[in-house]
């Protein structure tokens, strides 16, 4: 048996384990409810639990360490989440540590997004480049920047919280973080839903009312093809506000891969188009070169992947 890494990645739903071989091969995986609700001492308990459970048949021997992707911010150095909004009870709380002595083996925490970034340049669309942006689109929206085929932290680990550059300075929506007009705020499919429910009150679209006590950003699309004009404005908002975001990320970069993963990809051909337009009128740079914007490719397994390739290489 040659070596292997687990990756684990903590949503605030799931908790998805992984061992994983050098070669990107996924060898076994286990998926169970996060369950927060239940405390943190249960949380890492689940946790170990998992470790132990995807290693029992690979051998202990093998194991080169467990990486952890995050939905929060981390003080790297120290192993500390300081603050992980949809996981109550991890403030300040050294998991790497804590973790560590329950396994009895290496353990390296990275934010999420930062693992999917590296997923996609291990083993998804980013193999090619050694420099890429990951967007991910979900309830917020998440960033990783990957230069020289490493992953940018800053000096504290905070570099890449790209769902916070400000795209729309008048009159934006409230952000989780306390800004109007963040990427988040404007582009996230929790960002779509309250649009959605915006066109609702003011009475716009009798089809997205139909809906108004179960709105998704799923059932918003679902609206949009089906004809409503007033749902496909909101992708088409959605579009814009992040062709902003990337022709600021293109101009200030020049990487030749930006990459959108998440679930509100299954939008793509609502958005992407004025998506594009924006980017083409706003980046000198993405106009004249062969700058790609494209689909991130592992889908929920980019941050598995990702928090396995930090303990391998070291990055």
């Amino acid at each position: 048996m040659s070596e292997y890494a687990v990756g684990i990645d903590l949503g605030g739903t799931n908790l998805r384990v992984a061992a994983f071989g050098r070669d990107g091969t996924i060898l076994e995986k286990l998926s169970v409810p996060t369950n927060i609700e239940a405390g943190r001492e249960a949380l890492m308990e689940s946790i170990a639990a998992g470790t132990e459970k995807v290693t029992r048949t690979h051998g202990a021997g093998k194991l080169v360490g467990v990486g952890i992707g995050v939905p929060g911010f981390i003080l790297l150095e120290k192993g500390i989440v300081t603050h992980s909004p949809n996981l109550a009870g991890l403030e300040n709380f050294p998991m790497r540590d804590d973790l560590a002595r329950r396994i009895g083996r290496r353990v390296v925490l990275e934010n999420d997004a930062n693992a999917a970034a590296l997923g996609e340049k291990w083993m998804g669309a980013g193999r090619q480049v050694t420099d890429l942006v990951l967007l991910t689109l979900g309830t917020g929206v998440g960033g990783g920047i990957i230069s020289g085929g490493k992953i940018l932290h800053g000096f504290v680990g905070m570099a890449g919280e790209l769902g916070h550059i400000t795209v729309e300075p008048h009159g934006g929506a409230l952000c989780g973080c306390g800004n109007y007009g963040c990427l988040e705020a404007q582009a996230s499919a929790t960002a779509v839903v309250r649009m959605a429910h915006a066109a609702i009150q003011a009475g716009r679209s009798e089809a997205l009312a139909r809906h108004a006590d179960d709105m998704t950003s799923a059932r918003v699309y679902e609206v949009a093809v089906a004809g409503d004009s007033e749902a496909r404005s909101i992708f088409e908002r959605m579009g814009r506000y992040l062709g902003l975001g990337l022709a600021d990320l293109i101009n200030t970069f020049n990487f030749p891969l930006y990459l959108l993963g998440g679930g509100a990809l299954a939008a793509w051909d609502l958005f992407a188009p004025p998506m594009l337009d924006e980017v083409r009128r706003r980046s000198f740079t993405f106009r004249r070169t062969d700058t790609r914007i494209e689909k991130a490719e592992l889908g929920d397994l980019a941050g598995l992947y990702g928090a396995a390739y930090v303990v391998l290489t070291g990055h």
